[in-house]
């Protein structure tokens, strides 16, 4: 698939900037966002390192076809993080401050929640390794603004899963991760269930690192996802 479906922006905030790649939604009906997160190898400053893995398949025909979406991929600077915080570690605490990527695009998400395209009850955040603990961040840090989070090998602070309790999860780790423990995705699970929330959660035994492989093909997720919308209208 061409990466030319996904057009090269960057968002300026007196902040700071941010390099992201967008792919508009067929159409001029209100359609959901999609936020995807990459993973540490696809940190850098051309744009177009973070379209590596999964995220393209959302241009795919059949996809776009059955599900049309705005997509906004962002892409974290090099010796930066979506979350900073040791990712090897057997957990780590939630971090009261945004990084700067995660605040910038906090701020572009905003901005494109003000697009009469974009349905603001129907945003989803997804992400892989390193951008799965975004996906847990995002998550936890402003539940009320997505409808579903989608986080493939991350991790999060346990302590955060009660701001979980209303936002619908499905969680991807491979048994054989020697990268981000297979522990991190089950102890958020475990904690978002105890709490009374709606975690689903898919092991793949004897994978590695790459769960996002499987997990991007798994045949319910586009439904599933796109079945989601928050109850109460912005």
């Amino acid at each position: 698939m061409s990466d030319s479906l996904f057009v090269p922006r960057e968002f300026h905030a007196a902040s700071g900037s941010l390099a992201y790649r967008y792919l508009p939604g067929p159409g001029s009906a209100p359609q959901p966002l999609v936020v995807f997160l990459h993973g540490a190898g696809e940190r850098g400053t051309d744009n177009e390192a973070q379209l590596r893995h999964v995220v393209r398949r959302f241009a795919e025909p059949a996809v776009r076809d059955q599900f049309p979406c705005h997509v906004v991929a962002p892409q974290c600077p090099p010796g930066q993080r979506w979350v900073e915080r040791d990712w090897a570690a057997p957990q780590h605490e939630f971090p009261e401050v945004p990084s700067a990527p995660v605040a910038l695009l906090l701020a572009l998400i905003a901005q494109m929640l003000e697009l009469p395209d974009v349905d603001r009850n129907r945003v989803y955040v997804m992400g892989l390794s390193m951008g799965g603990y975004g996906t847990w961040d995002l998550a936890c840090r402003q539940p009320e603004l997505f409808a579903a989070a989608v986080p493939i090998c991350g991790g999060g602070d346990e302590s955060m899963a009660r701001r979980l309790v209303g936002l619908p999860v499905w969680a991807f780790h491979g048994t054989n991760d020697t990268v981000v423990p297979v522990t991190r995705s089950r102890n958020m699970v475990a904690a978002v269930r105890a709490a009374g929330g709606d975690a689903r959660y898919t092991e793949y035994a004897g994978t590695g690192h790459d769960s996002w492989t499987p997990a991007s093909r798994e045949p319910g997720l586009l439904p599933w996802l796109f079945a989601q919308t928050r109850s109460v209208s912005a």
